[in-house]
């Protein structure tokens, strides 16, 4: 089974990018063979990064510019950061956070970014400032990544880290009666397993659905939220699963604003944090006359969705 999720988001960069911390950041930072930040060095601010010196190390080079106050980044956690990305031999930004206003959301251990990234923030507290020098091997290696990554190139990162926070492993809330037979039932289980869905054999809604399974009092998901989610995807027709995080052992996580598929996004929007969502997907919310990987054209989806936490 091939994961959808790139399919399901607007691609940024980094295969998906303020706590505060202490101002201890010098003017021009250029210790130990990292390249200087002549401007914007403390956390929050736009880096400047100046170009690398000689040649770049072979192995993964971290350092703490400055350290906040918060928890330590661990394997599994929802984290925010803010960042800007430079190659080592330039003085070219290939992409930043700050200009986008807007944190990259990532659960660490989780494959979402390279390498480099996932074993340089582990272990690094909410509200610092981390600088990364990244080897190839460790980034995107012999085949770059567009015009602006060339293959083999050794990276830079200035990275904010202004959130983190451990993802549960299910849902919580109040079960919610699914009385109408014509709808697919959700199991309510909350131990963490991926729950039985049952498709009817009628024909499916021409209207999106978007209905509670499990209920919980969280906080209402806004469209600027970024989810972090365990599903189960299905098609209506054979009840075929084309997808799911359960099988994979892998959370997702998704800025609703970056959300191509409709119904998707509106189907989370609005709803509770810690809940369990049953969502039956009309063609024209979904992909469309667009075949998609397992997913045929005009095919209605059914997704079972624990909202775990929002960033």
């Amino acid at each position: 089974m091939r994961r959808l999720a790139g399919l399901l988001v607007v691609p940024l960069l980094l295969l998906s990018t303020a706590a505060c911390g202490d101002d201890k950041a010098s003017d021009s930072v250029s210790k130990n063979g990292f390249p200087a930040i002549s401007a914007g060095t403390k956390f929050g601010e736009k880096p400047t990064l100046a170009k690398g010196e000689g040649d770049p190390p072979k192995k993964l080079k971290t350092e703490v510019i400055s350290e906040g106050d918060g928890a330590k980044l661990k394997n599994g956690d929802a984290a925010e950061v803010n960042y800007l990305g430079q190659a080592w031999d330039s003085t070219k930004p290939f992409d930043n956070s700050f200009d986008r206003k807007q944190p990259f959301g990532l659960i660490l251990g989780a494959g979402m970014v390279i390498p480099g990234w996932e074993q340089g923030l582990v272990g690094q507290k909410v509200g610092s400032r981390v600088q990364l020098v990244i080897p190839p091997e460790l980034a995107y290696g012999e085949q770059g990544q567009g015009e602006d990554i060339k293959p083999n190139a050794t990276l830079v990162f200035v990275v904010d880290v202004v959130s983190g926070k451990a993802v549960p492993k299910s849902p919580k809330g109040s079960t919610v009666a699914q009385d109408n037979i014509d709808l697919p039932k959700v199991a309510d289980n909350t131990d963490g397993k991926a729950p039985k869905v049952t498709i009817p054999k009628s024909d499916p809604p021409k209207k999106l659905v978007s209905n509670y399974v499990l209920e919980s009092d969280g906080e209402a998901v806004k469209e600027t939220d970024t989810v972090v989610v365990n599903y189960e995807a299905y098609l209506w027709k054979g009840a075929k699963k084309f997808d799911s995080t359960y099988d994979t052992g892998k959370v997702a996580s998704f800025p609703l604003a970056q959300i191509t598929v409709k119904g998707l996004k509106a189907g989370l929007a609005g709803k509770k944090v810690g809940s369990r969502v049953l969502l039956v997907i009309p063609p024209d919310q979904g992909f469309g006359d667009q075949a998609q990987q397992t997913v045929p054209a005009n095919s209605t989806l059914v997704w079972s969705v624990d909202i775990l936490t929002k960033m």
